[in-house]
């Protein structure tokens, strides 16, 4: 009989707990589970130490692989950078070799395989006016072939994120290799490692 009551009472229980307005829960077991906390990532906080979640980095600090670039986005910044930037990268079979093959991947499809502007998004005609890299107005430098990867240019975006500083100087050395076969100028001898 005991058991029986003891049924009885703990069915009534779960029925009167149960109803209630549906648009909220009539019980909150653990309320943190129903409504979170937000953290803002450089939020002051007193629960955590230094009443901060996060740490900014230490002033001066770049990420790895990545080195600043001291060059502005503007025509006076890529002239400075025609002039005077200089690729300090070894001429050597394997920089040339990286360089290609990132330069299929990223510039071939409006450059054309050979830098003579025919690549697959010009010939279907999806990009128009793209130069051949031996074009006499443009004169293109190691610097200025860094810079506009580094920045972009008209329809040409950057490529600053998806490359790091080696592999721009190495596609920027491949595409002054494909100038110079445009050219029909003789290759540099290439450097021992």
């Amino acid at each position: 009989m005991k058991n029986f009551q003891l049924i009885i009472v703990t069915l009534l229980g779960l029925i009167f707990t149960s109803c209630g307005d549906k648009n909220e829960p009539a019980s909150q077991y653990f309320a943190n589970m129903y409504y979170t906390v937000p953290y803002d990532t450089y939020g002051e906080y007193e629960i955590f130490e230094n009443e901060q979640e996060a740490k900014k980095p230490v002033e001066g600090t770049i990420k790895k692989g990545w080195m600043p670039y001291e060059y502005e986005d503007n025509t006076e910044g890529y002239e400075k950078a025609k002039t005077e930037l200089i690729n300090d990268l070894a001429y050597t079979e394997e920089n040339i070799e990286e360089g290609k093959e990132l330069y299929n991947i990223y510039c071939a499809t409006c450059h054309g395989e050979k830098g003579d502007g025919k690549g697959y998004l010009v010939e279907r005609e999806k990009i128009l006016g793209v130069p051949s890299y031996d074009d006499k107005g443009r004169a293109i430098t190691e610097g200025s072939v860094y810079h506009v990867m580094y920045y972009g240019i008209n329809t040409m975006g950057s490529y600053a994120s998806q490359m790091n500083t080696k592999e721009l100087w190495q596609v920027d050395m491949y595409v002054m290799k494909l100038k110079r076969d445009l050219e029909g100028v003789e290759q540099p001898e290439f450097e021992n490692k």
